[in-house]
């Protein structure tokens, strides 16, 4: 499944792409639905996850529901080390493509940089599963 993180981002991008979005925010989807499609392959027990990509006259929400019912933490503050690895991870911009976005998602960092670039995000869990969004 973890094939799975890297086709979300491609589909994200190319309909936003598509649809005329400017680079920067089509950049910070790819980040954010790095981020959310890694946590549900980490935290579901099944190999369905669903991504969606909406578009609206306010904005582009991305959604990853999952069958699992894990809680997803809130992001510590940057200044709040709780929570977070320890030691000296390379920085993300040290590395290229692919390889820094997996690293954000990888170093617990992550929903930090969703909070960071979604206007806001929040989640909702259900008998069904958990549906995790994110608005830009």
């Amino acid at each position: 499944m973890p094939g799975g993180v890297p086709e979300a981002r491609h589909r994200v991008q190319e309909a936003m792409r598509a649809w005329g979005e400017p680079a920067e925010r089509i950049e910070a989807a790819a980040l954010i639905i790095t981020e959310l499609v890694t946590n549900a392959v980490r935290h579901t027990s099944t190999r369905r996850i669903r991504c969606r990509v909406l578009r609206s006259a306010d904005g582009v929400r991305i959604c990853v529901w999952n069958r699992g019912r894990v809680r997803i933490p809130a992001p510590a503050s940057p200044a709040d080390s709780a929570g977070l690895p320890v030691g000296k991870a390379p920085a993300a911009a040290d590395l290229e493509g692919d390889d820094a976005l997996d690293h954000l998602a990888e170093d617990g960092r992550g929903l930090l940089l969703v909070d960071a670039l979604a206007a806001r995000w929040g989640t909702r869990a259900a008998m069904a599963g958990r549906l995790v969004w994110a608005d830009l």
